[in-house]
């Protein structure tokens, strides 16, 4: 399994915390982070409008950048040939007490069809369990979380969340939840060990300019549409 490791060369705060992903990460290698605001003129957006249902807020430039730099990384798993990939973002922590048993669930389960996300917060609830090591569990959520700090992807996941995200109208984690729109299955493994790093490392690259006076209505919108994903859990 080779790893790909999102990260903008000119963030200088999480250089050492990439050099010590490359030593820990098997195969690793940098995948260029795209500067979201760089490309917001040659990429197609229809904010919320794309996918049902409608997601309620406008996509901020960080957010897009993090769509486009995991869409790379999914054309890269294609490109290589490769059955399946780690991916992750550059403030990811590695325990490696547990991270043997994560590996090891990874090797064993993972194939071109998989998509498995590695969570850093337990918030999701087991539809079913696939199986247990001594520390760590691979099971389907009934309804998949958020953030996409580590996952590993198939060859044909990477194809199938290519096609449903020709046009983004939401950040790349919500967009992954909707199987439904995706085709894909998504699993999870937790606990894995992993934390994340943000706050040490100068704080999220992805910035979000939120008024103070909207947050009655953007929490009521929010409350909204978490219940409508909730509706359409995974049932396999």
């Amino acid at each position: 399994m080779r790893s790909y490791i999102i990260h903008m060369r000119g963030e200088q705060k999480r250089q050492e915390n990439v050099r010590r992903l490359l030593k820990i990460l098997p195969r690793a290698q940098i995948a260029d982070a795209v500067a979201g605001r760089d490309a917001l003129g040659s990429t197609t957006i229809a904010p919320g409008t794309h996918h049902l249902p409608r997601y309620p807020f406008p996509l901020a430039p960080g957010e897009v950048g993090c769509f486009l730099s995991h869409r790379q990384c999914w054309k890269s798993i294609i490109a290589a040939d490769v059955e399946y990939a780690l991916i992750a973002e550059d403030d990811l922590s590695v325990d490696p007490d547990i991270w043997p048993d994560v590996l090891d669930l990874i090797n064993t389960h993972a194939s071109a069809d998989t998509y498995i996300r590695l969570p850093v917060k337990d918030r999701e609830h087991p539809a079913s369990t696939v199986a247990e090591r001594e520390k760590a569990k691979l099971f389907l959520p009934r309804v998949i979380g958020l953030q996409t700090v580590c996952q590993v992807v198939g060859r044909h996941a990477a194809a199938r969340l290519l096609a449903a995200s020709d046009v983004l109208d939401r950040p790349v984690d919500t967009f992954v939840q909707m199987h439904w729109a995706t085709g894909q299955v998504v699993h999870t493994i937790h606990p894995n060990g992993l934390r994340e790093l943000t706050g040490e490392l100068g704080g999220s690259t992805i910035q979000k300019n939120t008024r103070t006076t909207n947050w009655a209505t953007r929490e009521i919108n929010r409350v909204i549409y978490r219940a409508r994903i909730g509706a359409r859990p995974q049932n396999i």
